[in-house]
């Protein structure tokens, strides 16, 4: 749904503009914290990292280097220089650098034998389904040398490249097959269509961990909007103070918490969408983890709903308030 609001603007965490709510109080919360929100929300940084170890193929563009004969198969020295761009299989290393099995009679391989070895490499989450642009992308740019054959990594990284890729075993030992490594310079990542976006820090990006719910994130939000329906709305309706909802739905869920994108009716029956975090009380260490805590925020809405109240004690109350944010709001609404 994000396409019909392209003018969803981030909000600044401050006191006029977010709120932590408790589950009693919503309306009425305490100004969030800005210091707490990493314990709530991945950074950019490792949001680009869950990216790229998610998927494992891409686009990688070269430049193009025409051949000094002028074979038919030779690229045309009127685009020398331009960008060429061809799908990719990779894996990552213990830094997060692609690490790419490539065939000599390649064209992209050519093209990097011909030069200095400057590449991007483009990859997105859902790249098997072909993706769209409400998903989340990463450019990596730098240099793709091949391996020298001594690396003390090459052995590790040939499984893992066999594991994630089965034709691999029978190309691998290949005299025209061999392993280049893409050192990572620059890290662009871009949330999704009128999402944050982002130049994160290189080595900041290189020593950080992927979310652990990050291969079944995707599969989780569908199952969710799916089977949730009337869930969501009572999220929407009783934690997040939100009346006239028309849709909610789940866009996102991690080991601290989920992304809710709530639409509703306003003034003069606009149409307006909002983003939500809500934050998990504890870090999630599984799948079955996330459920359980996405069960109890349901859980939560329905209670509230419905007019049930616990005692809870004043050494407790922090403890009990359900971390909710709006991270992004719907600047002009749809008619």
């Amino acid at each position: 749904m994000l396409n019909s609001f392209p003018f969803l603007s981030p909000l600044h965490i401050n006191a006029a503009s977010s709120k932590l709510s408790s589950t009693a109080t919503a309306s009425t919360s305490s100004p969030i914290n800005a210091d707490a929100l990493p314990q709530f929300k991945l950074t950019l940084t490792e949001k680009a990292k869950t990216v790229t170890s998610t998927s494992t193929s891409g686009t990688l563009c070269t430049l193009v280097t025409p051949s000094p004969s002028s074979s038919p198969s030779s690229p045309s020295p009127e685009i020398a220089g331009y960008p060429f761009g061809s799908h990719c299989d990779y894996v990552l290393d213990g830094l997060g650098n692609p690490v790419l099995l490539m065939n000599e009679d390649s064209q992209h391989t050519k093209f990097v034998e011909a030069s200095e070895g400057q590449v991007s490499l483009f990859t997105q989450l859902g790249n098997e389904g072909g993706g769209n642009q409400e998903v989340s992308r990463v450019s990596l740019t730098g240099i793709l040398t091949p391996f020298s054959g001594d690396e003390e990594d090459l052995d590790s990284l040939k499984m893992k490249y066999s594991l994630a890729h089965t034709y691999a075993d029978r190309v691998m030992e290949s005299p025209k097959f061999k392993f280049y490594r893409l050192r990572v310079e620059s890290c662009y990542y871009v949330g999704g269509f009128g999402v944050g976006a982002k130049w994160v820090d290189v080595e900041e990006y290189g020593r950080c961990e992927p979310d652990i719910l990050a291969k079944e994130s995707q599969s989780i939000c569908e199952k969710i909007n799916e089977e949730n329906e009337d869930d969501l709305l009572n999220v929407g309706i009783h934690l997040l103070s939100i009346t006239s909802i028309t849709l909610a739905r789940l866009t996102g869920i991690d080991r601290l918490g989920m992304d809710l994108r709530v639409t509703y009716k306003g003034a003069r029956s606009k149409e307006y969408t909002d983003e939500f975090r809500i934050g998990f009380r504890i870090p999630i260490m599984s799948t079955e983890d996330a459920k359980s805590e996405t069960l109890k925020i349901f859980q939560e809405a329905w209670e509230k709903g419905e007019g049930v109240e616990w005692e809870v004690g004043e050494e407790e109350e922090e403890d009990y308030k359900l971390p909710v944010f709006k991270f992004a709001s719907d600047a002009l609404g749809k008619s």
